[in-house]
């Protein structure tokens, strides 16, 4: 019998509760056992097996080997750096950390303690995403020039939450920018320079909620823009990605189905998991417009890649070199937005 890993999970909200129960649980070589939360009676109805206790309590317990931390963002880097101080390997929900210096602390710390250590970016396994890298890496539109990558929302009422109350590591930059940036490194790799405009611009708005962001590479630009005030957003207002190249065009109009699927209780494995049907439009230098089916989603992957590597020393799902990565654009397109310039990377 394969045996299998237990696993704390550290917050039980809106990302514990939607994103990483159930794709925990979905993985063979792993095993939830315990949630640190105060919603005894929703981690009950999850599963009675389920031990619900306090963080300090789910540290400390030995039979524990994985901690997925899933709390509000300013706590991230905080809570990672005890669970590697108590032997735990550990999953840290996007942003990784609030500013470069704690990401490269926790590092450090991971290395010391000789534990794993990786960054939930989820949407790396994302339908839209893997239908346009496909496209891309086969040369389908040739050398890209333009890469517009778009996660907007309408959320046009600012909503009592610690996401959106301008309190430290709230905002849509630390919410959905890691999301865009993983992806766009993903792709691209380090640019050389960034510009960035990042505003509140909801009537009322504590906390940034609109952000457009622009990576500069040779011969390409990529923008990235989120925005929690675009009617039309969720079902495809602006396009998800819009690619340009020298041979065409890729559009991927709708966003992953995933997170409305797992919202609605469908989980992997069960029909309709992972497809979406909107598909991408691949458009010629003649005009001509192809259709192609758009990918299947695959979010589960994360946490069974990442099994395999705790017991067989396989990749992890996100090298911990390329979370730092997007955690130093993250920083410099504030930097950007607070200075107003363009920040060079050294």
């Amino acid at each position: 019998m394969t045996a299998r890993i237990k696993v704390g999970l550290i917050g039980y909200g809106m990302a514990g509760r939607v994103f990483h129960a159930p794709l925990i649980r979905a993985a063979k070589t792993l095993d939830l056992v315990a949630i640190a939360t105060s919603r005894a009676d929703e981690v009950a109805a999850l599963d009675p097996t389920i031990a619900c206790m306090e963080a300090a309590a789910l540290l400390a317990d030995p039979a524990i080997a994985l901690v997925v931390v899933a709390t509000p963002s300013a706590t991230h880097a905080a809570l990672a750096a005890d669970a590697l101080r108590a032997g735990k390997h550990v999953v840290v929900d996007k942003p990784f950390a609030l500013s470069l210096a704690e990401a490269r602390d926790l590092v450090k710390l991971a290395h010391t303690h000789g534990r794993q250590l990786t960054v939930f970016h989820n949407r790396r396994f994302d339908s839209d995403f893997l239908s346009i890298r496909a496209a891309i890496e086969e040369g389908t539109i040739g050398r890209v020039t333009h890469f517009e990558s778009h996660f907007d929302r309408f959320r046009p009422e600012v909503r009592d939450r610690w996401r959106e109350d301008g309190s430290a590591g709230s905002g849509v930059w630390f919410d959905l920018g890691p999301h865009l940036v993983d992806q766009a490194l993903a792709l691209f790799g380090r640019p050389l320079a960034v510009s960035a405009d990042i505003a509140a611009l909801r009537s009322g708005s504590a906390a940034d909620d609109w952000a457009h962001v622009v990576l500069r590479y040779p011969g390409m630009r990529a923008v990235l823009h989120a925005s929690l005030n675009a009617p039309g957003g969720d079902i495809g207002g602006s396009p998800r990605f819009a690619v340009h190249g020298s041979g065409g065009s890729l559009i991927k109009r709708q966003l992953d189905p995933q997170e409305a699927q797992l919202i609605a209780g469908l989980r992997p494995g069960e029909l309709g998991w992972g497809v979406d049907p909107d598909p991408l439009e691949i458009h010629d230098g003649a005009g001509g417009v192809t259709l192609r089916p758009a990918a299947m989603g695959c979010q589960q992957l994360y946490y069974a890649e990442l099994g395999a590597a705790l017991l067989a020393g396989t990749a992890l799902p996100i090298p911990l070199d390329e979370a730092v990565a997007v955690q130093e654009i993250v920083e410099v397109a504030l930097l950007s937005a607070r200075q107003d310039r363009v920040v060079s990377l050294p």
